[in-house]
């Protein structure tokens, strides 16, 4: 693989080289136009000199209003992306530092008018040297002491006009700032006013402060709030428990404790419990009509109702009590007295609970403020120190404005001046016509490449191959003085030249494109004229007949025919005479042992009637009973119609091809041509191929061969007409 890219890089190198070697004429024209147009420019030019001065850009001490934190005419760009000294650059091209600096010289053009800021700012370069602050004046004329005096002069007016400019805005900054300080006061006092009043509606002391301890009390208030509500369970639980003990509800708990403890409900209580009893005794001795039965039912009546009397004052309920509870003992009386208690507690734990609940809600609430109001401080205190600061600022430039007003301050200060230059910057002869020399080569093969890529002909084997697909079976070189040029027949008038071998080793691959019989009649066409195809089917002839074979050349060319020209014969009596039966089949003329040629004849008006007539049939089939060998030329493909006739009365037709003659296109449609008519094509043959390489590249040669018009002067020996 290697190889053959190096193989393919050399013939590529070979192929640039012919192009140039084809084209070297309007290579070396253009070179020559070009060299000497630069020579002719050069030595005419007028010299130029060029001086060139230095200007460095600093930042000055006074303030700008521009920024309270930049300075006077200091180098700040207004984006990131601005560069100040580039700023600088464009003023110093300005038109009034420019039309001062013109007016200040008088500088005058060519005509001798006034020198227009145009024309000046064409002949001046201002650029910043990378990495510094220092900027570079050049000025170009053909006046050296002129190019000095416009660096320096406009290095001047340009320092002049930058000390005026801060000079005014230094004024107008301290003007500007003496108006602004008392209203950035007034500011700054109404800052401090808002500050204030909100502390003060908001009861705020230390934001900071009352967070943590409003945090610490909200844990606390928790930690009290838990604590409570356990031990409010617990005194419910307690409740719970002392109710089911005495299987009461607390308000009758309650009741019954309040009865058993008041004096008068038990002293009724006794005196009724004793009457009950003295009642029992008597009616065990008296009957109930007895006066002493009845006094004491009486008796037990009245203390019943007193009884339920005062226990109705002491108890407001509808509910009766039996009178086994109105006196309780001491264990229910103790219980009793604990379940009131523990009701009691629960009353008051709850009431504790509700009071830490709502402090502890009440806390949550100012806390949950307090972000809004940190924020609200915050923007206060801020809006506090910006007016402070611009206050302090303002206060500070203004102090500075006064300085600098007294002062003859400026950020440029010229680091060298001009000097007259003794030595022209242009013409560079030298480099001028080495550029001139290069800029000629190149041109030049550009055109040389230019018209090669307009040449649409076919001009190697591998596009030959590529665009007709046929086998190459010969190559035919174009004939040198040494091998007899002026002769077309070389194959006969010098069988030890290049061009006799080729045809040699093309008759050779002829008889290997046919596996299933002997090739014995061929038919040599091309694709347009002056490819060559007489001369190849002329001395293919020679070439078969060399080898002892009888052959027969038929130059069925009724438009153009050349065999007769070749063979420097009369063509008064050939194919077409014959076919239209005004001569006889033995018409033939023997040009040399072995070989006769069949000329055209007279020309027809119609060559295709003729060539497709039945008689063209029987003639071919007589002539192959007689030779060995028959070679027909024929008209090319693109002008006429009887070669796709003739081609199927024949074995195979060979296509000759003329590198730098024939087109894509032409020879496109030639083969669209035979593979619509169906023919059998043998291969191809190239004809007029460069000697110099080993048929890499084919470019177009100038024809070897006689042209149609011309007479050899060498005579046929021994020519018979037979």
């Amino acid at each position: 693989m290697e190889s053959k890219q190096e193989d393919q890089n050399l013939l590529e190198i070979q192929n640039y080289s012919l192009v140039l070697k084809k084209h070297w004429l309007v290579i070396v024209t253009v070179i020559a136009f070009v060299f000497g147009l630069t020579g002719l420019l050069t030595f005419t030019k007028k010299p130029i000199y060029e001086a060139k001065g230095q200007l460095l850009l600093k930042q000055s001490d006074a303030s700008s209003l521009a920024g309270l934190t930049q300075k006077v005419g200091g180098l700040t760009g207004l984006s990131n992306t601005s560069n100040p000294v580039d700023t600088e650059v464009q003023i110093i091209r300005s038109n009034p530092i420019v039309q001062t600096t013109i007016d200040r010289l008088k500088l005058k053009d060519k005509q001798g008018n006034a020198l227009t800021i145009e024309e000046f700012i064409k002949k001046l370069k201002v650029t910043g040297i990378r990495g510094t602050d220092v900027m570079e004046l050049t000025y170009q004329s053909n006046n050296a002491t002129e190019a000095a005096a416009v660096v320096n002069t406009l290095m001047k007016i340009y320092w002049e006009n930058n000390i005026l400019i801060n000079r005014t805005e230094t004024t107008s900054a301290k003007e500007f700032l003496s108006k602004q300080l008392p209203e950035i006061e007034n500011r700054v006092a109404q800052a401090e006013a808002d500050l204030r009043y909100f502390k003060e509606k908001n009861q705020i002391v230390s934001l900071e402060a009352e967070a943590n301890l409003g945090v610490q009390a909200i844990k606390n208030l928790l930690s009290d709030i838990i604590k409570n509500n356990a031990q409010f369970k617990a005194e419910k639980s307690r409740s719970i428990g002392l109710q089911n003990q005495l299987n009461w509800s607390t308000q009758k708990a309650l009741n019954l404790s309040t009865i058993s403890q008041s004096p008068g409900v038990q002293q009724v209580l006794t005196e009724y419990q004793k009457v009950q009893d003295d009642l029992v005794v008597t009616k065990t001795r008296l009957t109930n009509e007895h006066p002493t039965v009845k006094n004491l039912i009486s008796k037990e009546k009245a203390l019943k109702q007193q009884l339920e009397k005062r226990v109705g004052d002491i108890v407001y309920s509808q509910e009766s009590i039996p009178e086994k509870n109105l006196q309780i003992g001491q264990l229910k009386q103790t219980l009793t007295a604990e379940l009131v208690q523990s009701q009691v507690n629960q009353l008051a734990l709850a009431t504790q609970i509700s009071v830490l609940q709502n402090a502890f809600l009440s806390s949550q609430e100012r806390l949950r403020m307090l972000p809004q109001l940190e924020q609200q401080q915050r923007s206060l205190e801020r809006h506090l120190q910006v007016a402070q600061e611009t206050y302090k600022q303002a206060l500070r430039q203004s102090q500075e404005m006064e300085v600098a007003e007294k002062q003859k301050v400026g950020n440029v200060r010229i680091v060298s001046e001009a000097l007259i230059s003794d030595k022209a910057i242009s013409p560079k002869i030298s480099l001028n016509l080495a550029l001139g020399g290069f800029l000629g080569v190149l041109l030049g093969i550009g055109i040389a490449l230019l018209l090669e890529a307009m040449d649409k002909s076919l001009k190697t084997v591998e596009e030959a191959k590529q665009l007709l697909g046929y086998p190459l079976l010969g190559s035919i070189p174009s004939l040198s003085h040494k091998e007899g040029i002026g002769s077309e027949l070389p194959v006969r008038d010098n069988p030890y030249s290049s061009a006799s071998a080729a045809f040699e080793m093309l008759m050779t691959n002829l008889n290997f494109t046919l596996s299933d019989k002997e090739l014995r009649l061929i038919l040599v066409t091309s694709s347009m004229p002056n490819e060559g195809k007489s001369f190849v089917a002329a001395n293919l002839a020679v070439a078969k007949a060399q080898m002892g074979c009888r052959v027969l050349l038929v130059d069925a060319d009724m438009r153009r025919p050349r065999q007769h020209e070749i063979w420097e014969l009369p063509n008064v009596m050939g194919l077409s005479n014959v076919l239209v039966g005004q001569g006889e089949l033995t018409k033939t003329a023997q040009v040399m042992v072995g070989l006769e040629l069949l000329t055209s004849g007279t020309i027809p008006p119609n060559p295709v009637a003729l060539i497709n007539s039945q008689r063209m049939d029987l003639l071919i089939k007589e002539y192959a009973k007689e030779y060995d060998f028959i070679i027909i030329d024929t008209a090319p493909l693109s002008i006429a119609a009887e070669t796709q006739i003739l081609g199927k009365l024949v074995d195979g037709m060979l296509l000759v091809v003329r590198p730098g003659m024939v087109d894509s296109r032409t020879a496109i449609a030639a083969k669209s041509l035979v593979e619509q008519s169906g023919q059998q094509v043998l291969g191809m043959v190239m004809n007029g191929v460069a000697n110099d390489i080993d048929y890499g590249y084919y470019s177009y040669q100038q024809s070897s061969h006689k042209s149609p018009n011309k007479k050899t002067e060498k005579k046929l020996p021994n020519i018979r007409v037979s």
